[in-house]
């Protein structure tokens, strides 16, 4: 603006003679001197250019520097912001992890049904339909198939019992968590304390987390930590369920090895929470898991 001014001031006061009386450019305009000869123009105009150029030279910079540092203030993000752009990242991440692990989890069930419980049904089928046309003729071999088929039968509903179990175990619903959790331990190769706070009622998504993550961890126990006992820990606080899962054993667990960590890690994830596994060599180990768990 001041440069405008400048030129403008230039132009307008060696061209002063031009204008109506009237309409003459005026010097200072807070002074309001209006110029009618040339000694006013030069003098006058020399001034105001030259205080122009010095508000340009000296204060411009200093306001633009103030200017800019006030929208640097304005336009960055606060705490609350950077903590939500975070979360973004993070939930972005984690669904990501969880529509892997979800088309993984599908190609699974798919496989199991497949290769054992469909394999099984066609089985009976078979079965049963030679026993239909041997019914007349052979009723010693129908007798034989009839069994068969029952037996095939029975394993077939024990493979579909099995499929189901890892969607949304049964026992949850029939005896809770506490109840489960103590029949894991039971079915455990290494003996297991268990202390359970009372945690209330959980959506059924978290509880059924807690119970893989168990289940897994307590798998990875008996088969990899070489451990003499363990000890499980669930407690909630507020809306967040803390699961820990330790070992007295040899240590060094290795995600990169197949041990169910990642799916541990994936699931957990889906319901917005942590896992902090602790694992020096020698032991012990340690799985810590918070999740959020409101209605």
């Amino acid at each position: 603006m001041c440069l405008g001014n400048i030129l403008v001031a230039a132009v307008a006061l060696s061209l002063w003679w031009a204008f109506p009386a009237e309409a003459r450019p005026t010097l200072f305009s807070v002074f309001d001197v209006r110029v009618d000869d040339w000694a006013t123009a030069l003098v006058g105009g020399s001034v105001q250019i030259a205080v122009l150029g010095a508000v340009a030279w000296w204060v411009l910079p200093v306001l633009a520097r103030v200017h800019a540092r006030t929208c640097l203030a304005v336009l960055a993000q606060s705490a609350h912001e950077r903590r939500l752009t975070e979360r973004v990242d993070v939930l972005t991440k984690s669904r990501v992890g969880v529509v892997d692990a979800h088309g993984a989890e599908l190609q699974r069930i798919e496989r199991d049904l497949h290769d054992g419980t469909q394999a099984r049904l066609v089985s009976i089928a078979m079965q049963l339909g030679i026993a239909r046309e041997s019914l007349a003729d052979d009723p010693d071999t129908v007798a034989t198939l009839i069994q068969q088929a029952h037996e095939t039968a029975e394993e077939a509903m024990a493979e579909l019992r099995t499929v189901l179990q890892t969607i949304y175990p049964p026992i949850l619903a029939d005896r809770g968590l506490g109840g489960a959790l103590t029949a894991l331990a039971a079915r455990s190769s290494v003996p297991v304390h268990i202390e359970f706070a009372d945690v209330g009622t959980l959506p059924a998504a978290a509880e059924a987390v807690a119970y893989y993550v168990i289940a897994e961890a307590l798998t990875n126990v008996s088969k990899h930590a070489a451990a003499t006992r363990a000890s499980l820990r669930v407690e909630r606080a507020d809306d967040v369920l803390s699961v820990e899962v330790t070992d007295d054993g040899r240590g060094g667990a290795d995600e990169g090895r197949g041990t169910g960590i990642t799916g541990i890690r994936r699931r957990v994830a889906a319901l917005d929470g942590t896992v902090r596994l602790d694992s020096p060599p020698g032991g012990p180990t340690t799985l810590a898991v918070r999740m959020p768990c409101a209605k």
